[in-house]
């Protein structure tokens, strides 16, 4: 999603505290993984992979000049022959150790198999984050949990991925002479262009 199409939710959803959320969610994640240098897993249940995160979250990464933001996709299930960005299965969460980062996204109940991995994780140091669907499990287990319940009207878990996702990707680290990166420079157009006029009395 381009900044502009963030530019022009955030607006949509200003009455909500949904822009805020995600930012503040957005924050943890960055500080977490630009000061280790990266160790960014991440990890859905196994009736949902989040196949889009990883892909905005690369594309961020990318734009933002924080190369630490670039996940490692951990899999349920991995066939022979998938390339190696793809191969990446369960046993990786095992490895976790503290300086990593395992961000789960679990809309619905994960199965017992996921979440007996993502404690091990935590009990070896590695900072768990949730997207979650409300469930009191993965609550539990996060340091930082952001919750999308399926009641919730005004979003859904792709829209807050969207939102989490660029989020991370802004206030990066200064470029040289101060100036902002040309990703700010065009958030901060298009929040200009898409904000309503000033009242005329």
């Amino acid at each position: 999603m381009d900044a502009v199409r963030v530019a022009l939710l955030r607006e949509v959803l200003a009455g909500t505290g949904w822009p805020a959320a995600t930012r503040r969610f957005a924050g943890v994640l960055r500080s977490s993984v630009v000061p280790q240098g990266g160790g960014l897993l991440l990890v859905g249940t196994e009736a949902y992979e989040p196949w889009h995160l990883a892909a905005h979250l690369v594309d961020e990464a990318a734009w933002s000049g924080q190369p630490e933001l670039t996940p490692t996709l951990v899999r349920h299930r991995v066939r022979p022959g998938d390339p190696p960005q793809l191969a990446v299965g369960l046993g990786r969460l095992e490895a976790a150790r503290r300086g990593e980062t395992l961000l789960v996204v679990a809309p619905g109940q994960p199965e017992a198999e996921l979440l007996e991995r993502v404690h091990d994780a935590r009990r070896a140091g590695a900072t768990v984050l949730a997207l979650d669907g409300g469930d009191p499990e993965v609550h539990g287990l996060a340091h930082e949990a952001l919750t999308v319940t399926a009641a919730a009207d005004e979003v859904d878990l792709d829209t807050v991925q969207h939102l989490v996702s660029a989020a991370a990707g802004e206030n990066s680290l200064p470029v040289a002479r101060g100036r902002r990166s040309l990703r700010d420079r065009l958030s901060r157009l298009a929040d200009q262009l898409t904000s309503p006029p000033p009242p005329r009395w």
